[in-house]
């Protein structure tokens, strides 16, 4: 359907005027919420106000209605304004993320407030200066249980190390590979080895999982910003005849090799062996106010990946965690997808802004047919130090 160019005019004409209004409108907000996209701001203001430990993405709703009263409340304790240094009052009344809490509640409020809430002008933001160093980008203060990004630990500024459980685009109780690595200026040197605790926790539909024994890895950012990275993974040790008998026959992972009515093999776990050339184009962003985000593509282990993981999502007041990644073109496994979400603010005290929980899945082809969850999961996240 074609849509007159003078219909397009028309309407530019009539929504113009009312977005200045909004905007003139939401200058004059005096009592709000501040949304958490600025943890430095949010940590700054509970040091003043001497909370300790500070949250990031505590709830703080300032009230300037009364000229002669004016407060702040952090998560539900009342403050006077003026207990805070002039310069950070400042930036409180000048804070451009509020959740106007003076709006007018009607009857259809129900349907429109959440969308007012969700502020789709915040969703994209150009990203951190550490999310785009080809050499600090590796630095990342969240520990995943199973899978998603290393957990990067700096001594020194672009020399530090890095651990992981689970690959960088594995799912939960897929497979047995950790890692650590050490970092310097961009170049990576590591090791892998199995780990079996987590793989062991699952007794059926293992026949799209990934075992490993030991090896070593490698790989190098491209020193043009933190957008490409290429390396190579060899095995060092190969699979005796306890391990084939442990991951595919015995009574924990019976019947992980799936065979068709003329006893070929059907699907079956990925048992690495050689070496690999691996590489990850990624572009990272700043999305709902996350501030370790990214999308990427990816080839590791002969597998090709196509996904998003962001940190702290800030969405109509919630705060999580969301990763996706789909698998695809694998020499031995089926394709598969892969998603977390992690909810914060769930426990309290320390455990509110630095643990999240959440359900982790994978979805693809079931051993008995059809395609379905072959992985359903709790996956914790944590928070270490401070954001990035």
């Amino acid at each position: 359907m074609k849509i007159p160019i003078f219909t397009i005019l028309a309407l530019i004409v009539f929504l113009f005027p009312i977005t200045i209004n909004a905007q003139e409108e939401e200058e004059q907000i005096l009592y709000y919420q501040m949304e958490p996209l600025d943890d430095s701001l949010f940590i700054h203001i509970q040091e003043e106000l001497f909370i300790d430990p500070p949250d990031p993405k505590a709830e703080i709703v300032v009230d300037l209605r009364n000229v002669t009263d004016q407060t702040i409340s952090v998560k539900g304790s009342l403050y006077p304004l003026l207990a805070l240094k002039p310069e950070t009052r400042a930036r409180i009344i000048t804070y451009p993320f509020k959740l106007n809490l003076e709006e007018t509640i009607n009857y259809g409020s129900v349907f429109t407030r959440v969308i007012d809430k969700l502020r789709f002008n915040n969703i994209l933001n150009p990203p951190t200066v550490f999310q785009i160093s080809p050499t600090l980008g590796y630095i990342n203060p969240y520990v995943q249980i199973m899978g998603g990004e290393r957990f990067g630990i700096p001594l020194k500024k672009d020399i530090g190390l890095s651990i992981g459980f689970g690959t960088p685009y594995s799912g939960a109780l897929e497979t047995n590979f950790s890692e650590v690595n050490f970092h310097i200026l961009g170049a990576k040197v590591g090791a892998f080895l199995s780990v079996d605790a987590m793989t062991e926790l699952k007794s059926s539909e293992n026949h799209n999982n990934l075992f490993v024994t030991e090896g070593v890895q490698l790989s190098y950012i491209i020193p043009f910003g933190n957008f490409f990275e290429v390396g190579y993974l060899s095995t060092t040790s190969d699979f005796d005849s306890a391990l084939i008998r442990k991951y595919q026959k015995n009574t924990v992972n019976a019947g992980n090799i799936v065979r068709n009515p003329d006893g070929t093999i059907k699907y079956q776990p990925y048992m690495l062996d050689g070496g690999f050339i691996n590489w990850e184009f990624r572009y990272p962003v700043k999305i709902l106010g996350a501030l370790r985000s990214k999308f990427y593509a990816a080839r590791f282990i002969d597998e090709y990946h196509v996904g998003f993981t962001g940190r702290e999502l800030t969405l109509a007041g919630s705060v999580f965690d969301l990763r996706m990644d789909y698998m695809f073109n694998s020499p031995i496994r089926n394709n598969q997808f892969v998603m977390d979400i992690a909810i914060q603010k769930i426990f309290d005290y320390w455990a509110y802004s630095s643990i999240a929980i959440g359900p982790s899945i994978i979805i693809t082809n079931l051993k008995g047919g059809g395609i379905g969850f072959s992985s359903f999961f709790v996956n914790i996240r944590i928070k270490v130090g401070s954001s990035l």
